[in-house]
């Protein structure tokens, strides 16, 4: 049996969906492992859903891994780091390719986020490419932000820098302010937003007016920020937002007492820096 497979087993598979999130979250730890090989993490930090799963038992699951850089480097280049993932899948039986993706400014599907130095790119197996792990790395970040070594444990004990939880609280009260999805709607973004303030992490609201300042050029109090946020809140059909997180959760009846109220609400209980 191989690491990969050893690494599986700790999840309890019912459903396709079980599956398709064990194979993700295994598929990040390694991709982790690879950029600490690598010496990634002395120039950048991760943040984000995946951040969350992985180092603070969030309970959903998450596709993605976003990092930013710890300052603008110009010559800066993720590729440079992929021999060191390919390899770290390689030792664990696993052969992966890693394509560029492009952006899809044109539809500004996050054009809020779709920055022209953004490096995004898709980890796939080369046997199974149905199954992806989009990295994206900001590398002329929004800066102002902490962070802190956490430890991972798996595919073998190492530390990943990451943004401290006030900060990337900020980062995805950003996104649910800002992020343009047309027809559809990210309920992860609702679904963290409530995890912070069910776990009481009070918001850095400085780095929220860093990132809103240079993603959308605005400035904004916080009674602005607060009329954005229940306008956003208030507005969007909730029976969407559950559709979206459904499938990366495994107690669905949570949702149940979501409502646009119910978000409202929350908005009493956040706590700042």
């Amino acid at each position: 049996m191989s690491v990969f497979d050893q690494m599986m087993l700790r999840y309890e598979i019912k459903s396709d969906d079980d599956r398709r999130n064990a194979i993700h979250e295994v598929m990040q730890e390694i991709a982790l492992a690879g950029l600490y090989r690598g010496g990634f993490f002395e120039k950048a930090a991760f943040y984000g859903g995946t951040c969350l799963r992985i180092f603070h038992s969030m309970p959903r699951f998450s596709e993605d891994l976003d990092f930013s850089l710890m300052a603008k480097v110009d010559s800066f280049s993720l590729k440079d780091y992929f021999p060191a993932i390919v390899a770290e899948f390689k030792a664990l039986g696993r052969d992966v390719v890693i394509i560029k993706k492009e952006k899809n400014i044109s539809g500004k599907v996050e054009s809020a986020f779709l920055k022209d130095d953004t490096e995004i790119y898709d980890l796939a197996f080369k046997t199974e490419r149905t199954i992806k792990v989009k990295i994206e790395v900001d590398t002329d970040p929004p800066l102002e932000f902490m962070t802190e070594q956490k430890l991972l444990l798996q595919p073998f004990s190492f530390m990943t820098r990451c943004f401290v939880l006030p900060d990337m609280f900020a980062g995805k009260v950003h996104a649910l302010l800002f992020r343009n999805w047309k027809s559809r709607v990210k309920g992860r973004d609702w679904y963290d937003f409530e995890w912070y303030i069910r776990n009481q992490v009070p918001l850095d609201f400085n780095h929220l007016q860093v990132r809103a300042r240079q993603f959308n050029g605005i400035d904004m109090s916080k009674e602005d920020f607060m009329d954005l946020l229940k306008t956003r809140l208030n507005t969007t059909k909730i029976e969407m937002v559950k559709q979206d997180i459904t499938p990366f959760i495994r107690d669905k009846k949570q949702l149940d007492i979501w409502s646009n109220d119910y978000f409202i609400q929350l908005t009493g209980m956040m706590k700042y820096l």
